[in-house]
């Protein structure tokens, strides 16, 4: 067949690929007899998701050829063999995981904003920083909404009132031009805003806080009534 299964800006960690997803329909439809790839980590990198993957492939007599290593899966040696590599493979993508996860601990403690988009009251850091930078007119957005939480005492009043001012959620624009935000703020969105300890200059990291690098846009006195 003239198709290539193609998913090269998907993670072989997932079977949530498009090129996948086809190659298996493909299969269940009866048009392929076998399976040709690169290297085995490109097929799959979990070992979960190539039982099921090998069991589509059995259920529906395919076989699979690696371009650069040599595979015969009609014999136990080789399934042996399979299930090693992808052993290893699950392992490297479990322990790179790890190192992330462990960089960007180590970087929120120092105070840096690592990822994510940023509330309501600040604006992604420039090029080259992990700083958030204060937008002052949504800055005084934020101190008004807990000013005016304190004097109503309830998060459905607030945004009963907010509602009526026109006050909207903090609006972004992605890469790929999609909207997000700009809307009138829900009480979940009400509630997580007044607990957020960003708004003290801190960064929040699991259940730890940490002095961040970051302005502090609302004072300890009036974050601790709220």
């Amino acid at each position: 067949m003239p198709t290539r299964y193609g998913d090269g800006e998907y993670s072989g960690g997932s079977m949530e690929r498009p090129g996948l997803k086809q190659l298996l329909t493909d299969i269940e439809s009866g048009r392929i007899d076998v399976v040709v790839f690169n290297k085995i980590d490109r097929l799959t990198r979990s070992l979960t998701d190539f039982s099921r993957i090998v069991e589509s492939f059995n259920r529906h007599g395919v076989s699979f050829v690696s371009v650069t290593r040599s595979f015969n899966t009609t014999d136990s040696m080789g399934r042996l063999m399979l299930n090693v590599l992808l052993s290893f493979a699950q392992f490297e993508r479990e322990v790179t995981g790890e190192r992330i996860r462990d960089k960007i601990a180590a970087s929120k403690a120092k105070g840096m904003w690592m990822c994510g988009l940023p509330p309501l009251g600040y604006d992604l850091p420039e090029a080259g920083s992990r700083t958030l930078r204060v937008n002052q007119a949504e800055a005084e957005q934020i101190r008004a909404i807990f000013t005016r939480y304190l004097a109503l005492g309830s998060v459905h009043a607030l945004q009963r009132e907010l509602e009526v001012g026109g006050m909207l959620s903090k609006r972004h624009v992605a890469s790929s031009g999609r909207v997000m935000g700009g809307l009138p703020f829900s009480r979940g969105a009400l509630f997580h805003l007044l607990r957020n300890r960003v708004y003290l200059g801190e960064i929040v990291h699991r259940k730890q806080t940490f002095p961040g690098e970051h302005e502090a846009i609302v004072e300890v006195s009036l974050f601790s009534a709220v």
